[in-house]
């Protein structure tokens, strides 16, 4: 298998490309995706100050070496989840990369700052632990953005993530949902922008960058992740792929360019008028929002009559 750039020896091939790479131009390939999805989405200027959202995984890991590799202002921020060994273990691979790289890390505590932990969330609020989860981190993320003043937030969701996540609203034809999925989040109504920068990338790209960048991250999934649907369909996905190559680029790029309009111009008639939450001042369509109420849950459950519409969150990501 020979480099389709040098042809030297090459260490992976990717067949949605109908390519290989030795290590070097791998290298540059990872980095001209990236650097295709920032300027074809307007992701970033080159003064950005931008937070990385980081979990200790291969993606988000992968996403902050390359922005420093491309000599943007990024920081790190960890939020430690309290779900036993597994968060102790990804917090220390994301302090060990930043110390790797002389980079800055924010750790955040959910149990010291808010009260709770992700298992304890979960179960007084009767929800899903990733639903518990994504909710607790969209907030922290924005709020410690705006104390910090960054002003692009960017996660490592990759390709396999995007389309994993779009098939699912298509399958229940979630408007709201379909409406939002794109790589770019804008700043608006208090939400600082969110970007997604992996998006031409796989998952096992992503893998073989860290691999061969010498990044530890931790390889196993979370444990309160069983049972998950997106990891069900990405496995249904990865079948696909397997047998036509390119799949998943054009399933979810086709959307971009032919479908999201639509779902955004039927969303945007019945959008709900956001106000300011009464106890922490983001932004919801409740007198109290989605986070303070899973907050007074997992805190004080006498506080919360359970069942009030305002605890369903106005989901931006």
């Amino acid at each position: 298998m020979k480099c389709r750039v040098c042809r030297g020896q090459a260490v992976i091939d990717i067949r949605r490309h109908n390519a290989a790479f030795c290590r070097e131009h791998f290298f540059e390939h990872v980095q001209s995706q990236v650097k295709r999805s920032i300027k074809t989405f307007g992701m970033l200027a080159p003064d950005d100050k931008i937070l990385v959202a980081v979990s200790g995984g291969k993606d988000s890991l992968a996403l902050w070496d390359i922005l420093l590799s491309l000599d943007y202002k990024a920081d790190g921020l960890y939020i430690g989840l309290g779900i036993g060994e597994y968060s102790n273990f990804s917090q220390e691979k994301a302090e060990v990369f930043a110390t790797s790289r002389g980079a800055h890390l924010h750790v955040v505590n959910m149990k010291d700052s808010y009260g709770y932990d992700i298992p304890q969330g979960a179960v007084s609020a009767r929800r899903a632990p990733c639903g518990t989860c994504g909710l607790s981190k969209r907030y922290v993320m924005n709020q410690q953005a705006c104390k910090a003043g960054y002003e692009v937030i960017a996660t490592g969701h990759n390709l396999d993530d995007e389309v994993a996540t779009l098939f699912g609203n298509v399958l229940h034809w979630n408007l709201d949902a379909l409406s939002r999925q794109r790589p770019v989040l804008p700043t608006e109504h208090g939400f600082v922008k969110k970007i997604k920068p992996l998006v031409r990338l796989g998952e096992r790209e992503m893998a073989a960058y860290c691999v061969l960048r010498g990044i530890d991250y931790i390889v196993e999934e979370c444990p309160m992740s069983e049972g998950n649907t997106g990891i069900r369909y990405k496995e249904a996905l990865n079948e696909i792929e397997n047998a036509s190559p390119g799949t998943k680029h054009q399933f979810f790029f086709g959307f971009l360019d032919r479908g999201l309009d639509h779902f955004s111009e039927q969303a945007g008639v019945s959008a709900p008028e956001l106000k300011s939450c009464s106890n922490c001042g983001a932004s919801t369509t409740g007198e109290i929002c989605a986070f303070c109420r899973l907050r007074q849950m997992a805190t004080d459950p006498e506080r919360v009559t359970v069942g009030s519409p305002s605890f369903r969150p106005r989901r931006r990501h």
